[in-house]
């Protein structure tokens, strides 16, 4: 207790925090350990495999402080497996594991006075989530134990129902004298989605939404870049990439709108584009589409059917034009089917995806609620096997099952089972490639979030 008293008082006093002040000073946290039985999740086992059960703990502590003019904020985490470390040792962080880190620093400032007529002016700048719409394109990724952050400075602009943010970052592996060339090659969960695996060299971005009388439409015009790089004429297997001066660029443009009509019905829609240039130099032509209603039948249970398409190669020349559609940095967890098959770590081909799915929810009390949603996954473009026989678009079919319990306030359980039957497509070498796959795949999860928070000392000057 000493130690962590004395970590606070710390990051107190790096904030220029005095014992007079303290009223302005919040501190919260998190103690999150999740408990996975994985059969098949993320892709197909192979048959006889043994299951894996293992418990992953996240620790936050969250420290902030709001003045005259700014905010200053600091989230150190520790990302562990149980039984990852020695218990009578310690341990230096590698790239093998997530381990102790900084989840967020940053400091925010008003760029006007407090008297002007317009408040939300400021500037944001440090490491920070990027959160918006639905997470879909941008977003923390919560649901992995280490999530995600950026490096990077963030201009808001909030008035009268207008939401306009613009940030930029740009990366570099080091200090140094000089060139800028940069690997991206990130430590630990890969830095994209479909795991792309290298984090951009540079972004920039405009956010722009409106608040309506019957719910929110926002348009998104991201740009990331990627270094250039070659292989040496000796390297055969393309193993080592060396990198260049210069960058590929990618545009990502669309909308999100997000309402309710008829009274009891809550819309969701997106339409984006991406072009411009794969990380790899290939040209890019990609789209995605995604309807989704949610029908209130009554005040405690909602009902509705979506579709989301992605687009994904069509059998032109790969090498000319890459049509897979990549959902940038968000949260594939909420979206994609609970067991992580589409859009993550365990990339499934270019091909693209279509999500037809049914989603159902159920308040039985104000802390507790159910969800349960069946997924039908499908190719928009039919593929061959090794032979070259034309296979089925479908893929497989999931449903998850998800219970919320808030035990008080601050302590929440969570737990699910979800079950995938997969086809010979989903397992074929133009998608998961698994050879002796079990058409059948499970995984269960129980969760505990503990998230104190509160004011250090209420005294003032």
């Amino acid at each position: 207790m000493r130690k962590f008293y004395f970590i606070i008082t710390l990051l107190a006093a790096s904030f220029g925090v005095t014992t007079t002040l303290r009223a302005q000073v919040t501190l919260s946290g998190q103690l999150r350990t999740r408990t996975e039985f994985r059969d098949g999740q993320g892709t197909p086992s192979v048959r006889d495999t043994v299951p894996a059960i293992f418990t992953s703990q996240r620790t936050r502590v969250n420290v902030g402080y709001t003045g005259y003019r700014f905010k200053v904020y600091a989230s150190l985490q520790d990302v562990r497996v149980w039984g990852q470390d020695a218990s009578t040792i310690n341990r230096n962080t590698t790239d093998a594991y997530d381990g102790f880190m900084v989840h967020e620093a940053w400091a925010e400032i008003s760029l006007l006075d407090t008297g002007s007529v317009i408040k939300n002016f400021t500037l944001k700048i440090g490491r920070q989530e990027l959160v918006y719409d639905d997470v879909r394109l941008l977003g923390n990724l919560d649901w992995l134990q280490q999530a995600r952050r950026h490096d990077a400075a963030l201009l808001k602009f909030e008035n009268k129902g207008w939401t306009l943010h613009a940030g930029a970052a740009f990366n570099q592996n080091a200090e140094r004298k000089s060139n800028t060339a940069y690997n991206g090659v990130p430590v630990g969960y890969t830095a994209g989605t479909n795991g792309i695996g290298v984090m951009y060299k540079s972004m920039q971005f405009l956010y722009a939404a409106k608040k309506l009388s019957f719910g929110t439409v926002s348009f998104l015009a991201f740009k990331d870049d990627f270094s250039k790089f070659h292989f040496a004429a000796t390297d055969v297997e393309k193993k080592t990439p060396i990198y260049d001066q210069g960058v590929w660029s990618r545009y990502t443009l669309g909308s999100h709108f997000t309402g309710t009509v008829l009274k009891k019905i809550a819309l969701t829609a997106d339409g984006f584009y991406q072009g411009g240039h794969y990380r790899e130099g290939t040209s890019l032509d990609e789209y995605f589409l995604s309807l989704a209603a949610l029908y209130a039948v009554t005040p405690k249970f909602s009902v509705g059917p979506g579709v989301d398409i992605t687009s994904g190669n069509n059998g032109s020349d790969p090498t000319k034009k890459y049509q897979r559609f990549d959902p940038l940095y968000g949260t594939p967890h909420k979206f994609w089917g609970f067991m992580d098959y589409f859009y993550v770590a365990d990339g499934f081909g270019a091909n693209g995806l279509v999500d037809t799915y049914l989603r159902s929810r159920y308040k039985v009390k104000d802390n507790l609620s159910l969800s349960l949603d069946a997924h039908q996954f499908a190719l928009p473009h039919a593929v061959t096997d090794e032979s070259g026989a034309l296979l089925s678009k479908t893929l497989g079919t999931e449903v998850d099952f998800v219970f919320n319990y808030g035990l008080t306030k601050i302590i929440n359980i969570e737990g699910g089972y979800s079950l995938m039957s997969s086809t010979a497509t989903m397992t074929s070498a133009k998608v998961k490639n698994v050879k002796n796959a079990s058409d059948f795949s499970q995984w269960a999860y129980v969760m505990l979030s503990i998230r104190p928070e509160g004011i250090l000392d209420k005294k003032t000057k």
